[in-house]
């Protein structure tokens, strides 16, 4: 994630996500389980747009992968930034990474059920 936050392909904490999906962006969200309550919302809403998520253990974890200091409790990682624009190989290894993980949380969760 620390590519994506170099460019700026982070939303970070439940007011900027759920605007984000809201607009229409499109991302794959981790989200920690544990203050559900707060953010019962935003699976549905990413059910929705077809936006895969995932758990993650802790507030803390999720802020050292967005390389912040301060402990969110949902990140958005976009495959493109909402403003501005990426260098050409940049953006295209933006991609493949983000298609490799949706691929893997894919597999992981097929292996569930």
């Amino acid at each position: 994630m620390e590519i994506t936050a170099e460019h700026k392909c982070l939303k970070r904490g439940v007011k900027e996500v759920v605007k984000s999906i809201s607009r229409g962006h499109k991302g794959m969200l981790n989200h920690v389980p544990s203050i559900f309550y707060v953010i019962t919302h935003v699976p549905i809403l990413c059910e929705e747009a077809d936006i895969p998520y995932v758990y993650v253990p802790s507030k803390e974890d999720l802020a050292t992968a967005g390389a912040t200091k301060r402990p969110t409790c949902c990140v958005l990682v976009l495959t493109k930034p909402t403003k501005g624009k990426l260098d050409p190989a940049e953006q295209e290894k933006i991609k493949a990474d983000y298609s490799q993980v949706v691929a893997d949380i894919s597999e992981l969760t097929s292996s569930l059920f």
